[in-house]
């Protein structure tokens, strides 16, 4: 099963994909794609850390701030995950994305992040278990003013359009209420 969770800043992803991992499965492994570059984020990871470590729910975490296609095809492979009845949580696919735009030349950037995009949603639609993909909703703001920055809210925004067209299931959280958004799509 495939599982999006989107939704603005600080509207409760994390934590809801933590909740709904526990409820789904008897223990979890944990994707981390954000690099703690500066004292605020390494504060946040290690916040994150600390809630994982004192749930009562069982994490394994992986830190991976690119190759997150080749990890799930990995752990699509163990089969201790298939026993453990174990669930994925990959938190933050807009920060995974930010990764790879940053890391790409300028002129070739929105083409081969995209292609990055569609190897992971190829390596999900081939994963066995249950997935959770945390990430935000970023076309709802201004226009940005930077070429960069409308390249970012274009890929955010494809990604996840063909991630949630793969997805069983599609939360929206705002102000930590989720809403199941697929299951009340309409249908042409």
């Amino acid at each position: 099963m495939i599982v999006l969770v989107t939704g603005g800043a600080r509207s409760g992803k994390s934590t809801f994909a933590e909740k709904y991992a526990a409820h789904l499965g008897q223990s979890g492994v944990y994707i981390a794609t954000a690099q703690a570059f500066d004292e605020e984020l390494q504060e946040r990871v290690a916040r994150h850390r600390e809630r994982r470590r004192t749930s009562a729910f069982c994490w394994e975490t992986i830190e991976e701030p690119y190759a997150l296609a080749d990890v799930i095809r990995s752990l699509g492979q163990r089969d201790e995950l298939a026993q453990k009845k174990a669930v994925v949580v990959v938190d933050c696919l807009i920060v995974w994305l930010s990764n790879w735009l940053i890391c790409h030349e300028q002129d070739e950037a929105f083409a081969r992040t995209l292609a990055q995009a569609d190897e992971l949603i190829a390596a999900v639609e081939d994963f066995p278990g249950t997935i959770l993909f945390v990430t935000n909703e970023v076309g709802a703001g201004l226009v940005p003013e930077y070429p960069l920055g409308r390249m970012f809210r274009d890929l955010a925004g494809l990604m996840n359009q063909r991630l949630a067209t793969v997805a069983d299931q599609v939360f929206l959280l705002t102000a930590g209420i989720p809403l199941e958004l697929k299951s009340r799509a309409f249908r042409f």
